[in-house]
């Protein structure tokens, strides 16, 4: 099997998902014949930052031996910046434009930057530079401001889920509506992220059918069971349980945030459904049909309280700052469950 975010990466805008606006006002800037010399292109890790600027290259008809692609984090010294001027004056070999992509462009020298600044700051009329940062804040103010900025959103996790999907029935494989709700999870707002859990998924799948407990047992993502287990210790408000769960979760190396994460997201669900009718058929395109059953039964109690659930969600707060990651969780259900009557 071929590596996926590799075989489906973007290679013209209708391929890219998730940053509609941005790819408007490119297309838009070509059209016009606004094209600027310089784009700097800023998001989190697997976004389509680098696809969207090769795109952008061959759309302004340049060839490929024209396009040079420069990772910044090993090209980041003073002469190599040195070379690049010196690489720029010469004229494209076929095309109107010489396009040079540096990724991971905030990994450059202070020297590195003075001697890029130089060039960004009287272009040859040929050249068009398109850097990409996975951390703005370290990108130079005085470059920036020679640059037109893009920034890119991380997508949604209802994207990444269809976007999922969509690419393993490409592979000849079926995501049930849990499979590909936990894959868009794990991805954690990275299209490349989510594509390679995908597939380690289909790599290691028995059947061609692949469901939510396939997903987790290759994984090693929180199964269903523990997390049910978990909400129905908290509701019964039976803290001696819930806490020993907490101590099975750490002692098999499950991830605090992740367990809490879906944690919430189940609560959330039963909290829709117990609370709004018309909420239901939203819960079920993102669930597996067991686990619509478990929420469904756990919404019939009415047991889930506002105040129950906004203790679990400060719960999840502290845990990203907690020293004992366990901590946050554990105090939160001593407080729920030697609370009479939470509302």
């Amino acid at each position: 099997m071929s590596v996926l975010y590799r075989t489906y990466r973007p290679v013209k805008w209708s391929d890219v998902v998730g940053q509609e606006q941005i790819v408007s006002a490119l297309k838009d800037a070509i059209s016009s014949k606004h094209v600027a010399h310089a784009y700097l292109f800023s998001g989190s890790r697997g976004t389509g930052k680098t696809s969207v600027a090769r795109i952008l290259a061959r759309a302004l008809d340049t060839k490929e031996e024209d396009i040079y692609e420069i990772d910044a984090a090993s090209n980041r010294g003073i002469d190599d910046i040195r070379h690049l001027r010196e690489h720029v004056s010469v004229l494209p070999f076929s095309s109107t434009y010489k396009v040079y992509i540096i990724d991971e462009v905030h990994m450059l020298s202070k020297d590195a930057w003075n001697a890029l600044l130089k060039t960004l700051e009287e272009p040859p009329t040929h050249v068009i530079f398109i850097l990409a940062t996975t951390e703005l804040e370290k990108v130079p103010e005085t470059i920036i401001s020679r640059c037109q900025t893009f920034s890119f959103k991380r997508p949604s996790r209802d994207v990444i889920r269809v976007h999922v999907s969509d690419i393993s029935k490409r592979e000849g494989f079926a995501l049930d509506a849990g499979a590909a709700d936990l894959i868009a999870l794990l991805g954690d707002g990275s299209f490349r992220d989510a594509l390679g859990t995908l597939e380690k998924v289909i790599a290691s799948a028995a059947a061609k059918s692949i469901k939510r407990v396939d997903v987790e047992n290759i994984t090693g993502a929180p199964k269903a069971e523990i997390v049910n287990q978990f909400i129905e210790q908290i509701l019964a408000k039976d803290s001696d349980k819930a806490l020993a769960t907490i101590g099975k979760a750490v002692e098999s190396g499950l991830s605090m945030n992740l367990f809490l994460t879906l944690i919430l997201e189940k609560m959330r669900f039963i909290f829709l459904v117990q609370n709004s009718a018309s909420s239901r058929a939203q819960v079920q395109s993102r669930t597996s049909e067991d686990d619509m059953v478990f929420i469904s039964a756990q919404a019939a109690k009415k047991s889930l309280t506002p105040a129950t659930l906004s203790a679990i969600l400060q719960a999840a707060i502290d845990t990203s700052r907690a020293s004992i990651e366990s901590l946050p969780l554990e105090l939160a259900i001593v407080r729920i469950c030697s609370t009479a009557s939470i509302v």
